[in-house]
């Protein structure tokens, strides 16, 4: 069977049955006939779509569709806080889990190029003249100075705020400009050679520890919450390179679906970010337990995503085997569902 084929054929009925499904007003008898056997016809479509191996973010996106034909055809109403705790227990960590590969390999090279522009800004001058950086940073570096009273010039509140709505826009930014690629790259890559040069100038002056006292409380969530987007994004873009086995548009489409959903959720993840840095970063308490603050938001973000995401994934998965599907049934195979299709 020829995937892209069958897909571009029933594509328009799988968009009537969400439209059917997603639609706010009662339907009238015709319609909610109509809704009964797109519905029926979805399924047997997804069976057959599941055997021959299509993409698994096809099959998500029907499965989804057919779970609104459901509860509409069911009567069922939605649960607003049930569907919030939905997205958080599986939608957004699924998606982040499947961008792993993406985000951790931005990750590396970001961490990896930060640290040896770090290590060259520290120990040469002519580096320093290179980046056009002044000779006399105490202004900076010193105990009290410009890179520390950043953090503590502002209130509490309206800094944690500032904070998160500038990460939350540089992490849109990443994320939606990846589908062009360079000027996320280049976003990227200006944020690292921020961070880089500002460590490589306080680890000049002698004061590193206080760089990490600092930066490291609130920076690895936030951080890891740029990778993801910027991840995130350049899979989108890469998408647009190569759809694989869709038409380009409607793998974007695609692409872009679990992109947004990303972008929500790393909402979520900024604002405890920016909590942190306004709240727990100036704070008066020891270094080491602002930075155990720190790490524990991380490992719990991590956990999250690799823990609970993973088995997000497994279960819709798992929910999407031809045998879970109405009708279907290992013994008599697709064919089975052709049969209670028509009937």
């Amino acid at each position: 069977m020829d995937l892209d084929a069958y897909t571009y054929v029933h594509k328009p009925s799988w968009d009537r049955l969400d439209r059917l499904a997603s639609h706010g007003r009662r339907l009238s008898g015709t319609e909610a006939d109509e809704l009964v056997r797109l519905y029926r016809l979805a399924s047997q479509q997804l069976a057959r779509l599941q055997t021959r191996e299509a993409d698994p973010e096809l099959i998500a996106g029907l499965s989804a569709v057919l779970t609104r034909a459901r509860g509409r055809i069911l009567g069922a109403r939605i649960d607003t806080l049930r569907e919030i705790g939905h997205f958080f227990s599986h939608r957004f960590p699924a998606a982040v889990y499947r961008a792993w590969p993406w985000w951790v390999s931005v990750a590396s090279v970001f961490l990896i190029g930060s640290a040896a522009l770090a290590a060259w800004v520290a120990n040469s001058e002519a580096a320093r003249r290179h980046l056009g950086l002044d000779t006399d940073t105490d202004a900076l570096t010193r105990p009290g100075g410009e890179f520390e009273t950043y953090y503590y010039e502002h209130s509490h509140d309206a800094f944690a705020a500032k904070v998160w709505t500038n990460n939350a826009w540089v992490s849109a930014m990443a994320l939606f400009l990846g589908v062009l690629i360079l000027p996320a790259v280049y976003l990227l890559f200006m944020n690292a050679l921020n961070l880089g040069i500002s460590a490589g100038l306080m680890a000049a002056a002698g004061r590193l520890g206080p760089f990490f006292g600092w930066i490291l409380p609130h920076g690895m969530l936030e951080l890891t919450a740029i990778f993801v987007a910027g991840g995130a994004g350049l899979k989108l873009g890469w998408t647009l390179i190569d759809p694989g086995r869709e038409s380009r548009a409607r793998a974007l489409a695609r692409q872009g679906r679990a992109t947004a959903v990303i972008a929500l959720g790393l909402a979520g993840v900024l604002l405890v970010s920016g909590f942190l840095e306004g709240f727990v970063t100036p704070s008066g308490l020891p270094t080491a337990l602002r930075v155990g603050i720190g790490a524990l938001a991380e490992l719990g973000f991590l956990a999250y995503v690799f823990g609970r995401g993973r088995v997000a994934v497994r279960e819709q998965e798992a929910a999407e085997r031809p045998e879970h599907i109405t009708g279907y049934s290992i013994e008599n195979g697709p064919e089975a569902v052709v049969r209670v299709a028509t009937s």
